[in-house]
């Protein structure tokens, strides 16, 4: 890993009308929209999208590396966030997540240890500790039959 700190830096280009598009040195472009929610035609990437996304992208590959560190032999994993954007005292913003998580083990895996990583990782992922919100957790682990 590369001391701290980072850096990353992304660029919007947008019009009056149509899609925003995003952009990343060395990553494709990317087109999105409002939700429909907003009035935005649906069927693209949203900010909101984005956000919740990243949440749940984030939480894998922070699990990944404490998994790694703890020794846990895992199959597969996976992630749903569920954001509520809410009024709260005036300004609209993001006031819950809801990271639902399925995480199947490995034989022989240890249960325990895995919801003690699982649990780990969503109090040190980044992306998380970077917003405001409640958090909530669930957990739904499924251990190979012989």
């Amino acid at each position: 890993m590369h001391p701290y700190p980072h850096s990353y830096r992304a660029n919007a280009n947008g019009t009056g009308v149509g899609p925003v598009v995003l952009s990343a040195t060395g990553l494709p472009d990317l087109d999105t929209a409002p939700p429909v929610e907003f009035g935005g035609p649906g069927g693209a990437w949203s900010p909101e999208t984005l956000l919740v996304a990243a949440v749940a992208d984030c939480f894998i590959l922070t699990f990944r590396e404490v998994a790694r560190a703890g020794n846990l032999a895992w199959g597969s994993l996976q992630c749903t966030v569920e954001g509520t954007l809410d009024r709260v005292a005036g300004v609209t913003r993001f006031s819950r997540y809801l990271t639902t998580v399925a995480l199947t083990l490995a034989p022989g895996a240890d249960a325990a240890l895995a919801r003690s990583l699982l649990e780990k990782s969503e109090k040190i992922c980044l992306v998380s500790n970077s917003l405001t919100g409640e958090r909530d957790l669930k957990i739904h682990i499924t251990e190979p039959t012989a």
